[in-house]
This record gives structure tokens, C-alpha cells and sequence, in this order.
């Protein structure tokens, strides 16, 4: 009952909005993971260890003071250049997720990217051209986190 009873609590808290009050929010790892589940039926999990590697990576110059801090945080990474500790604590995500049995990238589901266009398509039709904190995950942004989670 006890484990029912945390898994309940943390839904809870995950989806009430309040762990997110007063601070920019960046759903477009969900997002883009939404396509990949109507499309190609990969489940939520699944979507967001392919797709939130190759946003941190991409849109880390924007994303730097959080990313440092999650480094930090997380991971313990102290050690080398900002861009340094980034890219660990990407890898270290990567791992982490691999390590749980959650392959992250696209060709570890047999996607070759081929659909591509036919989710950035739907991601328009769905008026996501603007996605994340800063509205600035456009159409060909999505499509480099896209290529790049291949």
C-alpha cells in the first residue's frame, strides 16, 4: 500500500502544476516526445530519454546556467570547463537512462529519422512551432533535435 501510496503522491506532484509555479517551463521535450509516441508508438519514457539529450545539446548556450547547475547538483560534476561539465552531465543523463534500460536514440528503436518530416508536419498542425521557455524551439530547431537524437 505504502508504495501505491508514493507513486500516487508523485504523479500528484508531477502533474498539479505547483512544483512549476513562478519559474519558466520548457515542455518541449514532451512535446516533441508526443509526436514519436503517435507516430511510431514509443512509449513516454522512451520519447524523453531520445529527445532531452539532443535539447540540452542544442540549446545549451541558452540553457547554460541551468544545465551547470544540474551538473552540479545531480551529478556531482565540478571539474573542467562550463562546456565540459555540460557535455558530462548530458553523457552522464545518456548513461543513466541506458543504464535503466531506456535506449536514447532513435536508431535503437530502428527509426532511421526517414519521419522527420512527417512529425515536424504534425508538430505544426498541432501549432508547436514555438516551443520552450523562450518560444524559440521552432520548426527547424525541432528538426536539428530531431537529427541529432538519430
Amino acid at each position: 500500500m505504502t508504495s501505491a501510496l508514493n507513486v500516487m503522491w508523485a504523479a500528484t506532484q508531477a502533474l498539479n502544476g505547483l512544483i512549476g509555479a513562478g519559474v519558466p517551463q520548457d515542455w518541449a521535450t514532451h512535446m516533441l516526445g508526443h509526436e514519436l509516441t503517435a507516430m511510431h508508438g514509443l512509449d513516454h519514457a522512451q520519447t524523453l530519454a531520445i529527445i532531452l539529450p539532443a535539447l540540452w545539446n542544442e540549446k545549451r548556450d541558452v540553457k547554460r546556467a541551468k544545465l551547470l547547475q544540474y551538473a552540479e547538483r545531480v551529478w556531482n560534476i565540478t571539474d573542467g570547463s562550463d562546456d565540459e561539465r555540460i557535455d558530462a552531465a548530458i553523457a552522464a543523463t545518456r548513461h543513466f537512462f541506458e543504464q535503466m534500460g531506456v535506449p536514447t536514440r532513435l536508431s535503437d528503436y530502428g527509426l532511421d529519422g526517414s519521419s522527420i518530416p512527417a512529425l515536424l508536419a504534425k508538430l505544426e498542425a498541432h501549432g508547436c512551432k514555438n516551443l520552450g521557455e523562450n518560444q524559440d524551439i521552432t520548426l527547424d530547431v525541432s528538426r536539428r533535435i530531431y537529427e541529432a537524437a538519430r
